[in-house]
């Protein structure tokens, strides 16, 4: 059976693609400043399923890629996605399909969305800390995961946690309106 994508999912994944571009420039200052980027990638997942989720996510690496200002701090281009931090860019694509896949799976009850979001996000720090010391150790010599863990990922744990519920609530009332 042929899988046809409609007006309406391109309508969707265009638009939040969108609100993955605005999301990045919002940044909440803190101790180390953050993004609701994860709660955009997240909520499109738990909206919008695996297929369609994905093709967004891609679609607004494509969009940052090519130079189209969408990364936080209103940066594009190659080289912020080849950079250290760049595997976290690119840990969104497995973000989206984890929770998107378990989303079409499993449904979207609060608990599913959560545990998917959870296992989506670790997914993406994993793959973004490796990235992280790959490069980092290339370019600039040994570094230890402590280090990268204490800097790329354990300041970022308690507010992707709140983006995680604050997304998963949303998802699941949008839900109901998008079918």
């Amino acid at each position: 059976m042929e899988a046809r994508i409609t007006t309406q999912d391109m309508m969707y994944i265009a638009l939040t693609a969108a609100v993955t571009a605005v999301s990045a420039w919002i940044s909440i200052p803190a101790a180390v400043p953050f993004t609701l980027q994860t709660f955009a990638v997240c909520l499109t997942a738990g909206l919008l399923g695996a297929r369609r989720a994905t093709a967004s996510v891609c679609i607004y690496l494509l969009l940052g890629f090519i130079g189209i200002p969408v990364f936080s701090g209103f940066r594009g281009g190659i080289g912020v996605l080849l950079s250290n931090t760049g595997g976290y860019l690119a840990g969104f694509v497995l973000t989206a399909l984890i929770v998107g896949l378990c989303a079409d799976r499993f449904g979207r009850k609060l608990p599913v969305l959560i545990i998917s979001m959870v296992a989506g996000v670790a997914v993406c720090y994993a793959f973004g800390t490796v990235w992280y010391m790959f490069l980092y150790m290339k370019n600039t010599g040994p570094v230890g995961l402590g280090t990268v863990l204490g800097t790329c990922v354990i300041p970022f744990i308690l507010p992707d946690l709140i983006k995680i519920v604050a997304a998963a609530v949303l998802a699941k009332r949008l839900h109901r309106v998008i079918r």
